[in-house]
C-alpha cells in the first residue's frame, strides 16, 4: 500500500503563524507556531526554518498550503500574484509570499487567504460538509470573510473583504473604531484590537456581561445581514479568537440578526432555525491551521483554490 502523502501548511495570522504537517484527511501530525513580527522577512525565515525541521522529522511533503491574512493578490495572471496588499499589519505590505515559498519548497503550492482556507477546511472536514454555498467569518486580530459559492471560493479581481464594510452603528455608539483605513468598519468596531481599545482589556479577560458585547454583537449581526442578502449562504460559520473566548456572543448575534432582517427572507425557515444557521466552526480553533492543509490538498489534487 502506498504511503499517505504528507502536506505542509502555514497559517499566517495577524498575531501568530502556525506551521504544520498533516494529511489529506485533515489529520495533523505536528504543528508549531512563531509570532507574526513586524519584520516580514525575518518572520518568513523563521517559518522556513520551522518547516524544514518538520520535514526532517516527519518526511517530505507533497504539497504546501499557505493561508494568509489579506488583502492578497489571488489572480494568477497578475504580476503581483501572491503578494500582500495594503494591510493593516505593519511591515507586511507588498510582501511576496508566492515568490518566497515557491523558491524554497519544490512542490505543489496552494495559496489563498486565511479565511478562504478555513472555509475550504470546514467544507472538507467541518460544519459545512455537504454544503455548496456558505460563509466563514473570523473575528480576531481582524475580521475576515471567506465565501464559497457553488462549491468554489468566491473571488473576482480581488477576494471578498467584508470585514471592512461599513454598517449601521448601534444608536448612541460614538466609538471611532480602530481600522486605520476606515475607522468604524466591522473590523474597526468588532475585532480584538477594537474591543481592547474600547474596553481597556483583551476580549478573553472581559466578563460575558460586559456592555462592550452589545456593540460587538450588533456589528457582527449587521455583517451577517449583508451576507444573507448578498450571497444567500446556506450557513454562516463564525470563528476566531474573540468568538471562541466569548461563545455567549452567538446568541446576541442571532437575536440581532433576526431583529435586523425584521421578517424579510424568512430566515427562521432555514432547517434548524437560526441556531443551526449561524454557528461556530465545526473544527473549532483548528479551522485556521487546517485551512492551510485544505489548500495543500487542493494543490495536490490539481485544483486551484
Amino acid at each position: 500500500m502506498a504511503e499517505e502523502p504528507l502536506l505542509g501548511g502555514v497559517e499566517l495570522g495577524g498575531t501568530k503563524c502556525v506551521c504544520l504537517i498533516g494529511t489529506r484527511e485533515g489529520a495533523i501530525r505536528a504543528q508549531t507556531q512563531v509570532p507574526t513580527g513586524r519584520d516580514a522577512a525575518a518572520t518568513l525565515r523563521q517559518i522556513e526554518d520551522v518547516l524544514g525541521k518538520l520535514r526532517s522529522v516527519h518526511g517530505p511533503f507533497a504539497a504546501l498550503g499557505i493561508a494568509s491574512f489579506g488583502p492578497l493578490e489571488l489572480r494568477r495572471e497578475s504580476p503581483g500574484y501572491g503578494r500582500i496588499g495594503s494591510t493593516s499589519k505593519e511591515g507586511w505590505t507588498d510582501c511576496d509570499l508566492a515568490g518566497f515559498f515557491s523558491s524554497r519548497f519544490r512542490c505543489g503550492m496552494g495559496l489563498s487567504t486565511d479565511v478562504i482556507g478555513a472555509a475550504l477546511a470546514e467544507g472538507r472536514w467541518g460544519a459545512a460538509r455537504g454544503l455548496s454555498d456558505f460563509a466563514y467569518v473570523t473575528v480576531g486580530t481582524g475580521v475576515g470573510v471567506g465565501l464559497v459559492a457553488a462549491g468554489k471560493p468566491l473571488h473576482g479581481w480581488h477576494h471578498p473583504e467584508l470585514g471592512h464594510v461599513r454598517v449601521p452603528r448601534l444608536p448612541g455608539d460614538s466609538f471611532p473604531g480602530v481600522c486605520r483605513f476606515h475607522g468604524d468598519c466591522v473590523e474597526g468596531l468588532a475585532s480584538g484590537p477594537a474591543i481592547e481599545a474600547r474596553s481597556g482589556a483583551p476580549p478573553a479577560e472581559l466578563r460575558p456581561d460586559s456592555p462592550v458585547w452589545d456593540t460587538v454583537a450588533h456589528a457582527l449581526a449587521q455583517l451577517a445581514h449583508v451576507l444573507v442578502l448578498a450571497t444567500g449562504p446556506q450557513r454562516i460559520l463564525i470563528g476566531g479568537g474573540v468568538m471562541s473566548a466569548q461563545p455567549q456572543l452567538f446568541a446576541g448575534v442571532r437575536s440581532r440578526l433576526r431583529a435586523s432582517l425584521n421578517g424579510y427572507m424568512r430566515i427562521e425557515s432555514v432547517p434548524g432555525g437560526l441556531e443551526a444557521y449561524l454557528v461556530p466552526p465545526g473544527l473549532g480553533v483548528h479551522a485556521g491551521p487546517l485551512g492551510a492543509l485544505a489548500l495543500a490538498a487542493e494543490a495536490l489534487a490539481g485544483g486551484r483554490p
